[in-house]
């Protein structure tokens, strides 16, 4: 989360010098619920300490607006055809979702 939230960071960082639209918060999504509750959660313990870190830098992101963090089911992960061997069905449904997500963004203009 902690390297994505550096790319997102200088991507908006990127259209702004362009003066590509106005980006106002960038959604950051994750299919473990306990990253996300790490991320968001100000106490700290024992078991965290290796990553005290990147936690501080994607909560800093989080409390500015700069980012925000939604979860997403592993069915439901879209990168998963990126980086794992689909297929069958899972592939076919895979792939439709991935090019209605590229039309909405189009017709929405931000793609």
């Amino acid at each position: 989360m902690a390297s994505t939230t550096c790319e997102l960071v200088w991507f908006k960082q990127l259209l702004r010098e362009l003066q590509f639209g106005d980006v106002t918060q960038m959604t950051l999504v994750c299919d473990n619920q306990v990253t996300l509750h790490i991320s968001s959660n100000p106490a700290f313990h024992e078991r965290t300490k290796h990553i005290e870190i990147d936690c501080h830098f994607i909560r800093e992101k989080i409390m500015s607006g700069d980012i925000k963090t939604e979860f997403v089911n592993l069915s439901d992960q879209l990168a998963d055809i990126f980086t794992k061997s689909i297929r069958g069905l899972e592939l076919i449904i895979f792939v439709t979702s991935l090019a209605h997500t590229i039309c909405m963004l189009q017709l929405e203009g931000e793609f």
